[in-house]
């Protein structure tokens, strides 16, 4: 009889590591196996890209020490850490299904035996001390097996995310620090411009005084004075905001000895990351690494859909003592136990289960979509930045160029008007292109900059973003 026991046994656990769920197999990358190549482009290496940390790409002391206090205060942070916990948690709290629960219980008890007054008449006690097995159910189909796989691979998944919510932290940091630095450069270019206008308005008013200018120059003069004053004002409320943005990144306050005072300080600051040739470099990004973990919840919710199709088994076991006496309440004539066991079986359900395994391959379909989908669009991402990092050089260069050449035309302009050769008209155009042309080039050098940070946010390359804590 022992030996028929032991078999069923056997037989019962190895029925259990039965799955119906379907093997998860990750599809071809939809993207070409390279970068794409030609004018627009700057294919840099043949190797693959480093997994490098933020603080190998974003080099200034400055900028580091307020990455390290973003990822110690950001409470878009602290919400997904909280997010991958009670993830984790989860699983946790579904894997406990697979195993029996094992509780005690006990009991005392004490009726009163008299009620015909004589002197025989007493009470009596009962006890009790129970513990055993509460509806195990056996998992022959693997339907609590795949049930903690789905919840494990979405406490991954949500582990992924928070890796994403780290990366744009830093790298919007970095394009919120690199910012405040150009609007410095901006601010710098309207003050010299108001302080040019002062002048101007001076000499002008001079010339009005003494007969030489007409008074149309002075009113010019003074529009072009009072256009300088409102681009002051405009850049320090950009300032202003640059500040509150970094500090909100930040989740404290900031020490403005740790703000760049203008892009010469920030390009050699940020590096410039290089290509790798392979694109399969994309399924590290942490971003694809949640859609793949999404995607194997969801074949493992497959198949705790279908094993709902089948019977399932429950069993229960009760051992204890109980006794009269509390002395001989572990006395052997006072143990008992019982056993017992459940099946229950689906015969009519009007194809809800059978709908159940469809709706499960309906969002394991979508789950796959979505996992292509975010390989494609982080190909697109880098493949844009690559784009414009290719060209950046070049432009750059013409900004410069179309500075320089609007400085020596503004220069040249205004000894013509003051020797009388050119109108004053003239003078202010050529005033107004040298201030756009140094706005163009801080815009440009801004471009340069937030590219290399783009490539950074593309590639997913924060080695030290690994896991929550």
């Amino acid at each position: 009889m022992i030996g028929t026991r032991a078999l069923l046994l056997a037989s019962t656990l190895a029925l259990a590591g039965c799955s119906l769920a379907p093997k998860t197999v990750l599809p071809t990358p939809p993207v070409p196996q390279s970068w794409p190549v030609g004018d627009a482009y700057l294919l840099q290496s043949e190797a693959a890209l480093p997994i490098l940390s933020y603080q190998s790409v974003f080099t200034d002391p400055r900028l580091q020490s307020l990455a390290e206090q973003a990822l110690t205060n950001n409470r878009d942070l602290r919400v997904a850490y909280a997010n991958v916990a009670a993830a984790r948690a989860q699983a946790r709290v579904t894997r406990s299904g697979q195993f029996p629960a094992v509780g005690i219980s006990g009991g005392a008890g004490y009726s009163d035996g008299g009620g015909n007054g004589t002197s025989g008449g007493g009470g009596s006690g009962d006890f009790s001390l129970r513990g055993g097995v509460t509806a195990f159910e056996i998992d022959l189909f693997g339907k609590l097996a795949n049930a903690t796989e789905s919840d494990r691979n979405r406490a991954l998944a949500t582990e992924a995310a928070s890796r994403t919510v780290r990366l744009a932290l830093i790298a919007n940091l970095a394009d919120a620090w690199a910012t405040y630095g150009a609007d410095r450069d901006l601010l710098k270019i309207a003050e010299d411009t108001a302080a040019n206008a002062r002048e101007s308005v001076r000499l002008t008013k001079a010339r009005l005084d003494g007969g030489v200018a007409p008074r149309t120059d002075l009113r010019q003069a003074e529009q072009i004075l009072a256009t300088a004053e409102d681009a002051i004002a405009q850049q320090r409320t950009a300032l202003a905001q640059d500040e509150n943005l970094i500090r909100l990144l930040v989740g404290g306050d900031v020490d403005r000895a740790l703000l760049p005072t203008g892009l010469a300080e920030v390009t050699p600051a940020i590096s410039s990351l290089p290509a790798g040739v392979n694109s399969q470099i994309l399924l590290r990004r942490p971003d694809v690494i949640e859609a793949e973990y999404g995607l194997r919840a969801a074949n493992a919710d497959i198949g705790v859909a279908r094993a709902q199709l089948f019977p399932s088994i429950s069993l229960t076991g009760l051992l204890g003592f109980a006794s009269n006496a509390l002395s001989s309440l572990f006395d052997s004539g006072s143990f008992n136990w019982s056993g017992g066991g459940d099946i229950t079986a689906p015969i009519f359900d009007a194809g809800g289960r059978r709908a159940g395994v469809a709706v499960s391959e309906a969002q394991r379909d979508a789950a796959l979509a979505g996992y292509e989908g975010a390989i494609q669009t982080a190909f697109r991402e880098v493949a844009d930045a690559l784009a414009v990092q290719g060209t950046i050089a070049e432009r750059t260069r013409a900004a410069a160029a179309n500075t320089e050449a609007a400085a020596d035309t503004a220069m040249l302009t205004d000894a013509r008007y003051k020797g009388g050769v050119d109108s004053f008209l003239a003078s202010l155009d050529a005033q107004r292109s040298l201030y756009t042309a140094r706005r163009s080039e801080i815009a440009t050098q801004l471009l340069l900059v937030q590219t290399r940070i783009a490539l950074f946010r593309a590639l997913g390359g924060d080695s030290s973003a690994g896991s929550a804590p």
